[in-house]
């Protein structure tokens, strides 16, 4: 698997392949196949390679590769428990959330089974990021939440924040939610935290694109019609 004990020196890690030795046998006008193997042992991806003068000196048990008939991907287990690739817990992030916000949530995702509460933790910073996303400070989520509300938030949205808010915070704070092995309440936030996603993000997207494609004239009839009622006096 292009990794070789380092003779000599049994304390040292296996030699692996870098990016300057990969270069430099590209350099040396190694084979097309050959560079192309090199490449995608570099990228860390278990792999299968085929070495006819390749010795075992030791028999390992309890730890199999099997590949996908699916997709072809390899997979390494320990018995039944499968420890590559790391299992992930959850949906996938909302497609309308920034790159930052999506990288936190899906880092949830990857430790939720082994971690709730750092999984809950992470959604909550989730939401933090969204404030600022939405147009407020990021600071302070319970002030930003009071502040959507002042602005018209629909309460369920406001409900939905403040668990995830709440829950996030509290997790961190022994004695106070025991999230150990909770791994259902950390499933409801990240539906909720998506379900938040597109009230605030999602749907006005949607709504203003299909707003701005209606023809201009009927635009400005509309935009013309409102202007007219926030001038018209109100009658007491």
């Amino acid at each position: 698997m292009f990794a070789a004990a380092n003779s000599g020196e049994p304390n040292l890690p296996p030699a692996l392949i870098t990016p300057d030795s990969l270069e430099g046998l590209r350099k040396q006008g190694h084979q097309p196949h050959v560079i192309s193997e090199l490449g995608r042992a570099l990228s860390g991806d278990l792999m299968l390679s085929y070495n006819s003068a390749a010795t075992a000196n030791y028999a390992v048990h309890n730890l199999f590769i099997a590949q996908c008939v699916a997709c072809s991907k390899l997979s390494l287990w320990k018995r039944e428990e499968m420890i590559y690739p790391g299992a992930t817990f959850g949906p996938e992030p909302n497609e309308d959330l920034s790159d930052d916000i999506k990288h936190d949530f899906q880092e949830a995702r990857d430790i939720a089974v082994h971690s709730p509460r750092g999984a809950a933790a992470l959604l909550r910073l989730c939401i933090q990021k969204l404030m600022r996303a939405v147009g407020e400070s990021g600071r302070d989520i319970d002030s930003d939440i009071a502040k959507l509300v002042a602005k018209g938030l629909p309460p369920r949205v406001q409900k939905s924040l403040d668990i995830v808010r709440v829950i996030g915070n509290e997790a961190v704070h022994p004695g106070v939610l025991d999230l150990a092995d909770d791994i259902h309440t950390v499933e409801t936030l990240f539906g909720l935290l998506n379900s938040i996603a597109d009230q605030l993000i999602s749907h006005p997207a949607a709504i203003d694109r299909m707003y701005e494609a209606l023809p201009e004239a009927k635009r400005i009839a509309i935009e013309a019609r409102n202007a007219k009622a926030k001038n018209t006096p109100k009658i007491e």
